[in-house]
């Protein structure tokens, strides 16, 4: 195997919620929307299609032609609006595996691509675009296997529904669990599931439970999380690294380093997303693969 094809790494793209929040005041944590590559034994595996993945690719443009799985949690705007921004699907050449459930309106991830970049929302078609496109229907609660990857899926918690992924592999696994909010009188079985033993766990923190239960402007129903209930889950599941992930717009860098250590006093393999941030999944692979044997 290459040294690529041993490694099973996580790379932030976007991490913040609801709108891109460009500015002075998020320089260090990013104001891009929703989007994680996963590099899995020679692979590219990326959630969402937040405007971080514009920004990835413009990376993949030096590395064409070029291949990769694109899972989608859901079809609110911030998790693909980067879509009609990816330059590389406009590249024949390139292929794109996209999977995405189906909508509760019956919609496929297909159409609800294909509507987004329609007049007068968009200057040009979806079918514009040259490289290979292949859409898959994702059935909440039935894996997905990649040749030697297998990607477990599960049904959250969010106002016109979603789906948290897992990615296994060589021993190790990564969980992409946003866009779920919590129960007020237990944990989402579903999130311990997929969370399970994981050795990164990213999780929607949007807001702190003083905002979630604000008096004033309570966000409960929202659809999202806080990061007390994050450390609940990875404590709860044994998760190793927790990712507090999908940052309100609202929160400023400063605000999101009081977060960042509020969440390490209470957990200690908790960090903050921030975008350009790359973490390594620890693997095992097979000494056969890795020093090949000869047969006689």
């Amino acid at each position: 195997m290459s040294r690529i094809e041993k490694h099973f790494k996580v790379h932030f793209w976007g991490v913040r919620g609801s709108i891109p929040c460009p500015g002075s005041n998020t320089v260090r944590y990013g104001g891009n929307t929703p989007c994680v590559e996963m590099q899995v034994g020679g692979k590219r595996l990326v959630f969402d299609g937040g405007t971080g993945l514009h920004v990835l690719g413009q990376s993949l443009l030096r590395q064409m032609p070029t291949t990769a799985h694109i899972f989608f949690t859901h079809s609110h705007w911030d998790h693909m609006q980067g879509f009609p921004f990816f330059t590389p699907g406009f590249v024949r050449g390139n292929h794109f595996c996209i999977y995405g459930a189906i909508a509760p309106d019956g919609s496929t991830v297909e159409q609800r691509l294909n509507d987004q970049m329609l007049h007068p929302n968009f200057p040009v078609p979806l079918q514009i675009m040259q490289a290979d496109l292949d859409f898959y229907d994702v059935a909440p609660g039935e894996p997905i296997k990649i040749d030697d990857i297998v990607v477990e899926t599960a049904p959250l918690n969010h106002p016109g529904e979603a789906v948290g992924y897992r990615v296994n592999w060589c021993g190790g696994a990564a969980a992409y669990i946003t866009d779920t909010e919590h129960f007020a009188d237990h944990l989402d079985e579903n999130v311990l599931w997929l969370a399970r033993n994981a050795d990164i766990l990213i999780y929607d923190s949007t807001y702190t439970d003083e905002e979630y239960n604000s008096p004033k402007s309570p966000k409960i129903g929202w659809g999202h999380s806080t990061w007390q209930e994050a450390v609940k889950v990875a404590q709860a599941a044994n998760v190793k690294t927790l990712v507090i992930f999908h940052h309100d717009p609202a929160h400023d860098d400063d605000f999101l380093d009081s977060v960042g250590k509020q969440a390490a006093q209470n957990f200690s393999g908790a960090i903050m997303a921030k975008e350009g941030m790359v973490l390594e999944v620890p693997v095992s692979v097979l000494l056969s693969e890795t020093f090949p044997v000869s047969h006689i």
